[in-house]
């Protein structure tokens, strides 16, 4: 699955050891991970980037998914450090999750955002004394709006209007 995302010499190893039993078990588990040829493993938190650790976790989610009943999967930026073709390979395999499963995502990429059923904007309220978190649907005519926004910026143009169609399927 990791060649799918773009990760084309991946190699992980899980290593595993018995310890005392303490209030985090009886296992000591360590991913060791390496996403370059002839680069032995390591361990995960010290040689992953960001993009990489996005992408595998997506990939540990997606094969875990079918096993578990998880009737809601969370992505919280799961596209941090992908984009283009990476990040149209990661919202599809999001959205074939979907079909299974609920999936929430929370991304700033449209080839993300473009896959998914509904889109809700997150925004900040301050128009009271404490700051507060809103969220609101988007209609199928904001939603074009804020994919062609997180295109080209504030001003979108029109070829990133007519992008954000294309994104969506619509012709």
């Amino acid at each position: 699955m990791l060649k799918e995302v773009g990760i084309i010499n991946a190699s992980i190893k899980i290593d595993h050891k018995k310890v005392k039993p303490n209030n985090t078990g009886a296992d000591e588990i360590v991913i060791l991970f390496s996403a370059n040829k002839g680069v032995a493993p390591q361990e995960l938190k010290n040689v992953a980037s960001g993009g990489e650790f996005s992408r595998l976790m997506l990939c540990i989610k997606y094969l875990l998914a079918d096993k578990t009943a998880l009737p809601t999967i969370i992505f919280d930026e799961i596209d941090t450090g992908i984009s283009g073709e990476i990040a149209r390979k990661v919202g599809s395999m999001m959205k074939q999750m979907a079909s299974k499963h609920q999936v929430v995502s929370i991304s700033h990429l449209p080839q993300i955002a473009a896959q998914g059923d509904k889109h809700y904007f997150v925004y900040k309220d301050n128009s009271e004394e404490k700051s507060i978190s809103k969220m609101k649907e988007l209609s199928q005519e904001e939603r074009i709006l804020e994919l062609a926004q997180m295109l080209s910026g504030a001003q979108p143009t029109a070829s990133a209007i007519v992008n954000a169609k294309e994104l969506l399927n619509i012709h």
